[in-house]
């Protein structure tokens, strides 16, 4: 494993990369860190990939320096990191806003992207945008942190008890000195219209993985199917009992996809082997 800070627009990146060959970059949900994708990169280590999880801007032992946050500044990080690494086309695997951001990068830079896949994708705000407006209020400081600790569990209902330890782990990361404002900032940055101009305009193919219980979408198998809609070549994995993070929650089955969808991208297109 190696552990290199990228420079990017405004500040620095934080990513971990393992092993050697195709490249996939990972970006992890709104206040979470890359080692939410930890199972699921080693089980696609051992196959022969080239696994780069990035902390988000503001978060993890990314720099807290930047002035942009949200779906179209993850977007530019997630190309940024691929010319970095690679110089050639990756597969982009993106959490909850981190997916739209995947979405965009696709569309805008398609010779970069040879595949994405969207774990409990936001690519359009909820319907009535209920959040854009509360979430803000949720999480201002000071009671943001304490309103974080009660309401992240409940996003990852497919690690039982363990949602609680990980929800105490992420509110003492995000509460180091400078962490929350950036948190806070990209809190108010997530507005998914940014994806919209983007639909469409990604032609590579998709997998999309959406938990049957992701208390982020009122119906969740509807949601999966309207994404994968937005694209000519897209396959979807329901999930029962996961919410949010489906990498986190159940690594077995969304590695398994995972590299079932990436097999039949290296058989069907020219994807340039990374090492590290």
């Amino acid at each position: 494993m190696v552990l290199r800070s990228i420079n990017t627009a405004g500040g620095t990146l934080a990513v971990e990369i393992e092993g050697e060959g195709p490249l996939v970059i990972c970006s992890p949900g709104m206040g979470d860190t890359r080692d939410a994708y930890a199972p699921f990169a080693k089980q696609l280590v051992s196959q022969g990939y080239c696994v780069a999880s990035m902390d988000i801007r503001g978060h993890g032992d990314s720099s807290t320096t930047f002035t942009q946050y949200g779906d179209a500044a993850q977007a530019e990080d997630f190309l940024t990191v691929a010319k970095e690494l690679n110089k050639g086309p990756a597969v982009l695997a993106g959490c909850s806003f981190s997916a739209g951001a995947a979405t965009i990068a696709a569309g805008k830079s398609p010779e970069s992207v040879v595949g994405i896949i969207l774990l409990g994708p936001f690519l359009r705000n909820p319907m009535g945008a209920v959040g854009m407006w509360f979430m803000p209020l949720l999480f201002r400081w000071p009671w943001g942190p304490t309103m974080w600790q009660m309401y992240v569990p409940t996003l990852w209902p497919g690690l039982g008890e363990q949602a609680k330890e990980r929800a105490a782990s992420s509110t003492k990361s995000l509460t180091r000195s400078g962490r929350w404002s950036a948190f806070y900032q990209t809190v108010c940055g997530c507005n998914h219209d940014a994806v919209t101009p983007w639909l469409g305009k990604a032609k590579c193919p998709a997998l999309v993985v959406m938990g049957d219980k992701d208390p982020d979408f009122s119906k969740p198998k509807e949601e999966a199917e309207w994404v994968a809609s937005n694209f000519s070549d897209a396959k979807v994995l329901m999930l029962e009992g996961v919410g949010h993070a489906p990498m986190l929650e159940r690594p077995e089955a969304v590695s398994k996809a995972a590299l079932d969808f990436l097999g039949k991208l290296r058989d069907q297109v020219a994807w340039k082997s990374a090492t590290t």
